[in-house]
């Protein structure tokens, strides 16, 4: 009983000071390093560095659980091929999070399916592994968010929260038209984090478009002047990602009209996306 006492002491020790490796490891390494001949500062080295590296792990793992994606997705993952019309080295660069201790912007443009939402979630995982604190919403889910807050009388607790994000991902801007007042609790957001930290937006809607969701000229111009100032644009033209990834992966389950129109659909929309003005 007497040999066990420092045994369950350290113990204690280890789960008072919140060092669950320290724990479970220190007994297993300093068998091995013992029997590697290595000292006592080697050993204490080794294990602090599996502490270290254990904590980022779930420090990681918080990040991504509090930002509320949808999917967790990689760049990795993400065929740049299929959209030409996308910078992969300015991705890549971005992937590095230093915009975000600049505090600029990113904004996604692109028809629908052409991997915006995955670009975002790839971002947003790489600032979560930065150790970043990241925010992931649709625009939609947003406003009805602020609304609701406003009615509730908790609009102040989630603007604060909104602003405290040290990047926040607004997804599919401009799939939902707002009406007046969620347009004008969206602009305030924005305007909170105006160069106070980082905000990602992915929309389908060319620039001179946006005025259809927000229904105003002024309220457009002045969103556009704070989220423009320092920004990083991706360019996202070209057929549906999702689709072609379905055609390639089962090409006998689109019926041959069907496949007709779906070209002369894709013709068009090229036709029609070719000169959008970014």
């Amino acid at each position: 009983m007497r040999c066990d006492a420092p045994r369950i002491l350290l113990a204690h020790h280890l789960k008072t000071l919140r060092l669950p490796t320290f724990l479970r490891e220190h007994e297993k390494l300093a068998r091995l390093c013992s029997a590697e001949g290595v000292d006592h500062l080697e050993y204490l080295s080794r294990l602090t560095e599996l502490e270290m590296i254990e904590r980022t792990g779930r420090m990681i793992e918080r990040r991504i659980k509090l930002a509320k994606f949808p999917a967790v997705k990689s760049l990795d993952s993400f065929d740049f091929k299929a959209i030409p019309s996308l910078n992969k080295m300015q991705v890549l660069d971005l992937a590095r999070c230093e915009y975000i201790d600049r505090r600029e912007n990113i904004i996604a443009l692109g028809p629908s399916g052409t991997g915006k939402t995955h670009i975002a979630l790839g971002l947003g995982l790489a600032a979560c592994q930065k150790g970043l604190s990241v925010g992931f919403i649709t625009a939609s889910a947003l406003v009805h968010e602020l609304m609701e807050a406003r009615d509730e009388k908790t609009l102040l607790r989630l603007q604060k929260k909104l602003a405290g994000y040290k990047l926040l991902i607004i997804d599919e801007l401009g799939f939902v038209p707002l009406s007046k007042t969620g347009a004008e609790l969206l602009f305030e957001v924005f305007s909170q984090r105006y160069e106070c930290g980082s905000t990602m937006v992915t929309s389908n809607l060319p620039f001179d478009e946006w005025t259809e969701t927000f229904g105003s000229d002024r309220l457009t111009g002045a969103l556009l002047d704070r989220l423009t100032h320092h920004v990083n644009i991706l360019e996202m033209n070209g057929e549906s990602y999702r689709l072609n990834q379905s055609k390639l992966s089962c090409p006998d389950c689109l019926p041959g009209n069907f496949r007709y129109r779906l070209k002369n659909y894709f013709r068009f929309r090229r036709s029609r996306t070719a000169n959008w003005p970014w």
